[in-house]
């Protein structure tokens, strides 16, 4: 018998800008925040700051789920 389980979590309307994007691009090609940041021209700081933005726009407690969900979709 299958059980279904009731997902508690809030439902999030997922979309994405451009940036995160390339964001998480380079974070998916598992290139360091330093490297993300050199090529970006941002600080280590501001990429870790994005990262955690985009993760919660996005209604992800990781970086690696959104990777996973933009890489599902074809995004990346």
């Amino acid at each position: 018998m299958t059980v279904l389980q009731h997902d508690t979590r809030p439902r999030v309307h997922r979309e994405i800008s451009h940036d995160d994007l390339q964001l998480l691009r380079l974070l998916a090609t598992g290139l360091p925040v330093d490297s993300v940041a050199r090529r970006l021209d941002l600080s280590e700081r501001t990429v870790r700051r994005r990262t955690r933005a985009a993760c919660d726009r996005l209604g992800f407690g990781t970086a690696v789920e959104a990777i996973v969900w933009a890489a599902r979709r074809g995004l990346l």
